[in-house]
């Protein structure tokens, strides 16, 4: 059907639509009334629906018509977005990928002072857990959980991966809890705040136990609580529902302002961290580049 249909006509219904007025719709297209109600009518015959009701001067849509508004007016809407990019003088869209851990509890705010300091350059943020999205060539930067090396990204270390378990201050005072006194045992015991491994490389309380030792001779604690996402642990543990493990360079600001506190003395380095990816073979854009360079702004690896 829409191959005999003016692609024009959509376009004249839509803003006679809005404007319910045909002679409103014309000044904004730079056509006459009778050119809207022509495209209106042949519109209406392609279809086999009326798409207007008209009692003198006054206009509304049918069922029909609302219905078919709503499409348009959304599929017009993401063309323009879609077009954004090529207008003159806005520059481009820097598109950047990360998972939804480091998007949530350290890209986020870097994002915003970013916007602050460059307000003239757009960023879109694509948050995924699916490698194949983070590293594809669709976005021109990224950043990942790895050693450090990839085919196609150029990678410079954002933060390694040191994994400690935290908890509130509140949490630890009403039980009477010295924090650097508690050994691996002592934290077993309590209420742990465990997460799935979307990765095999994730280390979560049972990997982390095993890597300290085995202090426990096997036997593992059953988490209290378990969550879909690392997030929704770290924020479990800022209610202080329980203890979670600290991925350190991901909680920072909460450890600085005193939010979550680290708890004994057992860290361990899982030989992964996050980086930040440029594209290989291909140049970055000015702006990308500007980007780049503020994420990579006061960190030390």
């Amino acid at each position: 059907m829409l191959e005999k249909i003016p692609l024009e006509a959509f376009r004249v219904f839509d803003a006679a639509a809005r404007a319910m007025n045909f002679s409103r719709a014309g000044r904004e297209l730079n056509i006459t009334q009778a050119a809207v109600s022509r495209r209106i009518k042949g519109l209406e015959d392609h279809l086999g629906a009326t798409l207007f009701t008209r009692r003198g001067r006054n206009l509304a849509l049918t069922p029909d018509g609302e219905r078919l508004f709503q499409r348009v007016r959304a599929t017009l809407e993401y063309l323009e977005e879609s077009l954004e990019p090529f207008r003159t003088g806005t520059g481009e869209i820097i598109s950047i990928a990360a998972s939804g851990s480091i998007s949530h509890l350290w890209l986020g705010q870097r994002l915003r002072d970013f916007g602050k300091e460059s307000p003239g350059i757009s960023v879109r943020l694509l948050t995924t857990d699916v490698h194949s999205e983070l590293a594809s060539e669709n976005n021109d930067l990224i950043i990942i959980y790895s050693t450090g090396e990839h085919p196609r990204w150029s990678l410079t270390p954002l933060m390694k991966e040191v994994l400690v378990p935290i908890a509130s201050p509140d949490y630890l005072a009403v039980r009477g809890l010295d924090p650097q006194a508690l050994t691996a045992v002592d934290i077993a015991a309590l209420d742990l705040i465990d997460y799935e491994r979307a990765n095999a490389h994730w280390i979560s309380f049972r990997q982390w136990f095993g890597r300290i030792g085995d202090p426990l001779k096997g036997k593992l604690p059953r988490p209290r609580l378990s969550f879909s996402t690392y997030i929704m642990a770290v924020e479990a543990a800022l209610r202080s529902e329980g203890i979670a493990l600290g991925s350190l360079g991901l909680i920072e600001e909460y450890l600085q302002s005193g939010a979550l506190v680290t708890i004994g003395n057992d860290r361990v380095e899982s030989g992964f961290g996050y980086y930040l990816g440029a594209p290989r073979f291909r140049s970055l854009s000015p702006e990308a580049v500007q980007l780049h360079r503020f994420l990579l702004r006061g960190q030390q690896v």
